[in-house]
């Protein structure tokens, strides 16, 4: 009896160890197939998770770091004053959810697709923005570091500083949006700002740095300036033709009307330039561009250079016909008198020239007064010709000495005078 307990118990045991063994062969075969032996199938196990909303930590906020960004100038549109802009940007963040164990899975490194991960948006502040993948793929490390690559197409508003057009330069601001320190969101930190392509059009981006208003505030400065060949030539220099063009006209004479002429057809001239650079010129801003004052200045000197012209042809005919027009009514009666006293004298000087003056004797008496009529008005037209050539020669040297004043003035203030403007009100 005790014999058969015995073996009642060898038997139990060994159905015990037949138990576990068989346990332990059932773990080993299902760790052996949940094991990862290349790195496809660990991205499989990452992607099987889908965690696509962001990473949350104990202060509920996210930190972005950007190593750089490559920026680059696109267009400036000086209508609607915003500057169109691409950013290429290296992002990398840390998701604890996609880190893994290397003693289990040895790979340091994997290649996920980026929509089967979060990745945070980068955007600007001051105007509209479009982020884009630069690659379809992102790198994930095994600590849950992931590294990435954007681009954001960016419309910046910046109310450009245009009154030194067309010598214009400014710098304008692209602010990054970014959470502020007490409130729940992603943190960009940026490191470095590059710039890329210099120019396109007629705008040349000089430089970019990377500033801050405050800790959480961080934009990149673009330094803009015009090239000023294209403007310079299209605008300014015409002007500058036309009104040495309106000086040069008073050597022409003030009779024959050759001058008036002239200058007539070069404030026309001037108006319909003006009338087809009204698509051209900058839109207004609070730094209006100078140069609109500067052609309205140019037109209105020449505009009183063609009536002092006009004006001085009638006195060089007629004198001072404002005057000469005043007393021309009185001089008209004491005329009338005069040439009644004069029939009466012509009367009795008749009567006595048929008896005492010969018939040739009158003609040389007419032919006298006829010839001293003629000199006299011949006196009276130098006399007005001398003093019309006296106030043109006065007139074209205040005329030169003002105009030349004007446009060196007018190009120091173009070049040298900075107009501030208030960039960062999007802040405020």
């Amino acid at each position: 009896m005790l014999a058969l307990c015995k073996d009642h118990t060898a038997q139990q045991r060994n159905m015990e160890s037949a138990v576990v063994l068989l346990s332990l062969l059932i773990t080993g075969f299902a760790q052996t197939e949940n094991m990862c032996t290349d790195r496809r199938c660990l991205a499989q196990m990452l992607i099987s998770k889908e965690y696509l909303s962001s990473p949350q930590s104990e202060n509920c906020t996210m930190l972005v770091e950007v190593p750089i960004i490559r920026y680059q100038t696109l267009s400036v549109n000086m209508k609607e004053l915003h500057v169109k802009s691409r950013l290429e940007a290296d992002i990398k963040w840390i998701d604890p959810e996609l880190a893994w164990n290397t003693s289990i899975y040895p790979f340091e490194r994997v290649i996920l697709p980026v929509n089967k991960v979060w990745t945070p948006d980068i955007a600007i502040e001051n105007g509209e923005s479009t982020m884009q993948h630069h690659s379809l793929d992102l790198l994930v490390h095994s600590n849950g570091t992931v590294q990435h690559k954007v681009v954001v197409l960016a419309t910046v508003e910046c109310e450009i500083n245009l009154f030194n057009y067309p010598f214009a330069f400014d710098k304008c601001p692209v602010g990054i949006k970014s959470t502020p320190p007490d409130e729940c969101g992603i943190v960009v930190d940026v490191n470095t700002v590059t710039l890329g392509s210099t120019s396109h059009g007629d705008w040349e981006t000089e430089e970019v740095k990377l500033e801050k208003k405050r800790e959480d505030r961080n934009y990149i400065s673009v330094y803009l300036r015009i090239r000023v060949t294209n403007p310079f030539i299209t605008l300014l220099l015409p002007t500058y033709l036309i009104m040495i063009a309106d000086i040069v006209s008073c050597a022409l004479p003030l009779q024959g009307g050759e001058r008036n002429s002239f200058k007539v057809t070069l404030v026309l001239s001037f108006t319909m330039f003006l009338n087809i650079l009204t698509d051209v010129l900058p839109g207004d801003s609070k730094c209006s561009p100078v140069i609109r004052i500067h052609f309205c200045v140019c037109q209105v000197l020449m505009m009183i250079s063609t009536l002092v012209s006009m004006l001085l042809t009638r006195v060089s005919q007629d004198g001072f016909f404002l005057f000469t027009f005043s007393f021309s009514r009185c001089s008209r009666q004491n005329a009338g008198g005069n040439e009644e006293n004069d029939e009466a004298e012509a009367k009795g000087d008749i009567s006595i020239i048929q008896h005492d003056v010969s018939q040739d004797s009158l003609m040389h008496n007419m032919i006298v007064k006829f010839l001293e009529a003629f000199d006299t008005k011949q006196q009276e037209t130098e006399r007005r010709q001398q003093l019309a050539d006296k106030l043109d020669k006065i007139c074209f040297w205040f005329y030169l000495v003002v105009t030349f004043a004007y446009l060196a003035a007018m190009t120091y203030v173009m070049v040298r005078y900075e107009c501030i403007v208030d960039h960062f009100t999007f802040w405020e």
